[in-house]
């Protein structure tokens, strides 16, 4: 209780302070700009040739150290840190006096020459310092501190002043996302843009959200995924394109999951899965590349090697591998039911062979794949948009690849006879009947599309969070999406 109390009492002193300011017309919040001429680490990296000079910073203040007529104080800008050296003798007596009744959390401005301190520190001896906006609170870690993880991604820009580690993520996210579009881009694939907001949920097997278009007066639905509207942009000639934006899932919620979340998909006219296994191999490395300096990361302790090329295993091959169960010898829907419960799986009445093949792997397998692996050749059943092997019907020329035991992407030699994919989505409607709920909708425009005619056609999907945890050696997806989807606190 006298805690709480104290920190009312700091917080009513911080806003006595401002009145005080407003009534001596000092107000910090009519402040339009402030020219800076210089930052931190761009000072500290060339300070050979800065030392003497005259230089402009802003910042926060993080830190205030001194007595009397001297005071250390370091502020934070952009780039990093900075100390000031502020004595009474250079502001005078009155800007000294104000200046001492600054608090950690302000923004100022500060102008001074570049200095190195008898310690060795590189510093700023001011000559003139604004206060450029008050802060009316309290930064954590002078309270509390700030190791609540609901509380730094609810208050991620709290988060970003006092943890400088998480900045440096959402810088690396960026950097890797770069790398994305260049990688694409010198490749010849064309940027575009399709609708967030669809009239059928489409391209994915996933529970979309719901809303509702008032002039319309229609129910429409987030995106799951771009496919559907990309794979129509290759029907009207474009033979590269890609998207890289935010989908949306009315799922589960988990270190791996969020409701939305971002994710590239690509498409190439006349390339097959197997050109997709080479982007997806090199696209991924590529980021590592360019963000890190190297393809070799450190992942919560295991060393994994991103260089291509990856480990090839087809879906069957896994399962014999890490099961011993052998999917070409089982010749019935029901003989692949009972191995399955005789496993321990417990499985809804009417899936195939396939779907149970698909529930095996998923439950036996992927735990083993830490190492970058492609899981290729996935039953019919559960890839409604793939194209068929032509040597095995039941399979499907499409692949997965992991690393972590995280599925990361997705990819196929698109299915483009119309009279395939249309059974297919009848078959996806039986399925949503029979209470699977993510199961494909019927999408007439896109049967229309591609009986126009789709030419053959790799297509391929990356989760790009789960690519940034890697990146960045983060165990939540929370720690690399700046605001996560967070339950109200009220509602708690």
């Amino acid at each position: 209780m006298s805690e709480e109390l104290n920190l009312n009492e700091m917080l009513q002193i911080r806003r006595e302070k401002l009145k005080n300011l407003q009534d001596t017309n000092r107000d910090p919040f009519k402040n339009e700009k402030y020219d800076i001429t210089a930052y931190s680490e761009d000072i500290k990296q060339n300070i050979e040739a800065m030392q003497g000079q005259n230089v402009c910073l802003a910042g926060r203040i993080m830190s205030k150290r001194g007595h009397g007529k001297t005071t250390f104080m370091d502020i934070q800008d952009s780039q990093g840190r900075m100390q000031l050296y502020v004595k009474l003798d250079a502001l005078g007596e009155d800007e000294y006096n104000i200046f001492k009744t600054y608090d950690i959390g302000d923004i100022v401005g500060a102008e001074g020459e570049v200095f190195i301190t008898q310690k060795g520190e590189i510093s700023i001896k001011a000559q003139n310092i604004k206060l450029l906006s008050k802060s009316l609170q309290i930064l954590p870690e002078k309270f509390h501190g700030l190791k609540d993880p609901d509380l730094r991604y609810r208050q991620r820009y709290v988060d970003l002043i006092v943890n400088p580690e998480v900045k440096e993520k959402f810088v690396t996210r960026s950097k890797a996302m770069k790398a994305v579009r260049e990688y694409l881009d010198e490749r010849g694939f064309l940027e575009v843009e399709t609708p967030i907001l669809n009239t059928i949920a489409g391209g994915a097997s996933a529970k979309p959200f719901i809303t509702h278009h008032n002039t319309l007066d229609i129910d429409m639905y987030l995106r799951i995924a771009n496919e559907l509207y990309l794979k129509r942009l290759i029907v009207g000639g474009f033979d590269k394109v890609y998207e890289m934006g935010r989908m949306f899932r009315n799922e589960g919620m988990s270190i791996k999951h969020n409701p939305e979340y971002t994710a590239i998909e690509l498409y190439q006219a006349y390339a097959d899965y197997n050109d997709m296994m080479t982007i997806t191999e090199n696209i991924v490395a590529y980021m590592a590349e360019k963000a890190l300096g190297t393809t070799k990361i450190n992942y919560q302790g295991k060393e994994i090697d991103l260089t291509p090329p990856w480990r090839r295993l087809s879906m069957k091959d896994a399962v014999k591998e890490y099961t011993g169960i052998d999917f070409d010898d089982i010749k019935s829907d029901e003989e692949a039911y009972e191995i399955a419960q005789k496993k321990g799986l417990e499985l809804r009445k009417g899936l195939t062979k396939g779907h149970i093949l698909s529930e095996v792997f998923e439950e036996f397998c992927e735990e083993h794949l830490t190492q970058p692996t492609f899981i290729t050749h996935h039953p019919v059943e559960i890839s409604p948009l793939a194209k068929r092997n032509p040597e095995d019907p039941t399979i499907t020329n499409r692949f997965e690849a992991f690393v972590n035991t995280w599925e990361i992407a997705n990819a196929f030699s698109e299915l483009n006879d119309p009279i395939d994919q249309r059974g297919r989505f009848m078959d996806q409607l039986k399925q949503r009947e029979l209470g699977d709920e993510e199961a494909q909708m019927l999408d007439e425009d896109f049967l229309n599309a591609i009986e126009v005619g789709l030419p053959p056609t790799g297509g391929l999907g990356i989760g790009i969070d789960r690519v940034i945890m890697l990146l960045t050696d983060s165990s939540s997806i929370r720690d690399v999406i700046l605001f996560p989807t967070m339950k109200p606190v009220e509602n708690r």
